[in-house]
C-alpha cells in the first residue's frame, strides 16, 4: 500500500511538473519578438510599407487596376520633370491641391513636394542617421538644425513618436533600395 502511495504521488508530482514546463513553454511561444531582434532593414520595409509613406513620396503609375505605386521609382518623391496643372490661388487658401499622382500639395503654406528618399545623392545619400532622426522627431528641412519647418502635408508630428530604434530601421531600410536619380523642386511659397 505504502508503494502504490509513494507511486501515486511520484505519478502526481510528474503530471504537476509536466504541467508546469508546459505551461512555462506556452508562455514563451506567446512572448512578442522585440524589434531590435529583427533585421532593420526588414523591421523599416515593415514600418515604411505599413505607414503610408508610398502614399505621397512614391510617384504612381495607371494601370488595368487604376493608380499603382511606380515600382521602379519608389520613394523617389515628386518627379523633377512633372508640371503642375494651372490652379486658382484663391482656391489653395481653403482647399488642399493634390497632384494627380499624390507627390505634391498646395494650400496655404504654398506648394511642397514629397522629398526623394532613394539613397541618391538627389535624395537621402549623403544624409547621416542623425540627420533623419532629427528630420523626423524636430520636423526640420534635410535634418538640418537651423532649416525651415517640414511642410504639410507631411505627418511628422506623428512619426516623431516612432522609436529611435524603429526610425533607424527606417533609415536603415531606405539606404538600401536603389537609388533614383530626382532633384525634387524646391518648395513654392504662397502666392
Amino acid at each position: 500500500m505504502k508503494k502504490q502511495r509513494i507511486l501515486a504521488f511520484m505519478f502526481a508530482f510528474g503530471l504537476l511538473f509536466s504541467a508546469c514546463q508546459s505551461k512555462k513553454e506556452e508562455q514563451k511561444a506567446y512572448q512578442p519578438v522585440s524589434a531590435s531582434a529583427i533585421n532593420p532593414e526588414k523591421r523599416g520595409k515593415y514600418l515604411v510599407d505599413t505607414n503610408g509613406c508610398h502614399d505621397c513620396h512614391s510617384p504612381k503609375k495607371f494601370t488595368e487596376r487604376g493608380m499603382e505605386v511606380d515600382t521602379t521609382r519608389i520613394l523617389s518623391g515628386h518627379p523633377a520633370n512633372e508640371a503642375l496643372p494651372p490652379f486658382d490661388p484663391e482656391t489653395a487658401k481653403s482647399y488642399i491641391l493634390f497632384s494627380i499622382g499624390l507627390t505634391s500639395a498646395t494650400g496655404p503654406w504654398g506648394t511642397s513636394f514629397a522629398a526623394n528618399l532613394t539613397p541618391d545623392a538627389t535624395g537621402i545619400g549623403t544624409w547621416s542617421e542623425e540627420q533623419f532622426l532629427t528630420c523626423i522627431k524636430k520636423g526640420l528641412y534635410k535634418g538640418l538644425e537651423n532649416s525651415r519647418p517640414l511642410l504639410p502635408p507631411m505627418p511628422w508630428e506623428h512619426y516623431k513618436n516612432f522609436t529611435n530604434d524603429d526610425l533607424k530601421a527606417i533609415f536603415a531600410y531606405l539606404k538600401s533600395i536603389p537609388a533614383v536619380e530626382n532633384a525634387v523642386p524646391n518648395n513654392i511659397p504662397p502666392q
